[in-house]
């Protein structure tokens, strides 16, 4: 029997037997991938190359996309069963390219981890104009993931887990100035824009998808230390979401409640492996676990209810269709 997501009706938590303090090796324990076939974007760095490795340990082999690939040679030096190509998600052109090379080699997608992204940046646009956040968080997604649509249907059973983030709660989707012409640019708000729509299309694409046995997620990975995602953050902005003391110092019950790289890759893998997600696609989840919907006007635990909203995520697959020129010809 088909099922969605629209306006949250599955967004129940389903006793995973984890928690916030499980770690990708925790929730991976007994699942085996060989012969899958895994492409992670960003999977050479943080918790895209601690889910790299925990996938490779279970068997699978990896396709790490990476914009610095002598980087992400660096990186993954020493890791079996990895192939690196170069991806660069705000050049749309690029994509194209390491979709049709991968699809050129004729074999099946069965893992699409999209966890590559930015945040904290100034106001960047893509040659097309697109808000850079915009452009690499969600749009390089909806691009690649259509792009390598034939190759998770000849898997006869995929996943595509999509990084989002409780910063979905920083913005709604806005569809009369998406890339900020008209409307003041500020930083968070144009990320949780991203963000919201990532948890849209996810939602989306499992309900369109599952004829072909391709369901899709949307995640929380927690709040982390040790990535390189607020690399352009400045403490001025730390500290007016209240993070950095007037100091500059991280303050200690913030640093208390952050993951290990280990912790916060949990949820990502989770969700691309557990058996318990097999009939609950189009979900937002955290903590290793579906995330309950949240009414608070305040950032909380939980997913919004916008970002799970049945007609804007209609609304978006199109506009992103107009916005790229092509059809997610899904059928």
């Amino acid at each position: 029997m088909k099922s969605n997501n629209y306006n949250g009706v599955l967004q129940n938590p389903i006793n995973s037997g984890f928690n916030a303090q499980s770690t990708a090796a925790d929730v991976i324990q007994g699942i085996d991938l060989s012969g899958k076939i895994a492409i992670v974007t960003g999977g050479n760095t943080g918790i895209g190359l601690e889910t790299t490795k925990k996938l490779v340990a279970a068997g699978a082999t990896v396709i790490v996309a990476a914009r610095d690939v002598e980087k992400a040679r660096l990186n993954l030096q020493g890791i079996s069963q990895v192939e690196i190509e170069q991806l660069d998600l705000m050049d749309s052109a690029t994509i194209d390219c390491f979709a049709d090379r991968f699809l050129a080699g004729g074999r099946p997608l069965h893992l699409l981890i999209n966890n590559a992204g930015i945040m904290w940046v100034p106001l960047r646009r893509n040659t097309q104009g697109i808000e850079s956040q915009l452009a690499t968080n969600y749009l390089a997604l909806f691009q690649l993931t259509s792009k390598l649509w034939p190759a998770l249907k000849k898997a006869n059973g995929a996943r595509v887990v999509n990084v989002s983030s409780q910063g979905h709660q920083f913005g709604t989707f806005d569809f009369d100035d998406p890339n900020f012409i008209n409307r003041p640019y500020e930083t968070l708000v144009a990320y949780g824009q991203s963000k919201t729509a990532v948890n849209l299309f996810s939602m989306e694409l499992d309900r369109r998808a599952q004829a072909h046995k391709v369901n899709a997620y949307s995640l929380h990975p927690g709040s982390i230390g040790g990535t390189e995602l607020a690399r352009e953050a400045t403490i001025e902005q730390f500290q007016k979401l209240g993070i950095y003391d007037a100091a500059g110092k991280l303050k200690p019950e913030i640093a208390s409640h952050l993951k290990t790289i280990e912790q916060g890759a949990a949820t990502t893998v989770w969700c691309a492996t557990s058996p318990l997600l097999e009939n609950r696609g189009g979900v937002y989840c955290e903590d290793t676990e579906v995330a309950t919907l949240t009414h608070s006007t305040a950032i909380a635990a939980g997913v919004k209810a916008y970002s799970l909203d049945e007609e804007a995520a209609t609304r978006l697959c199109k506009w992103s269709e107009a916005t790229l020129g092509f059809l997610f010809q899904i059928d």
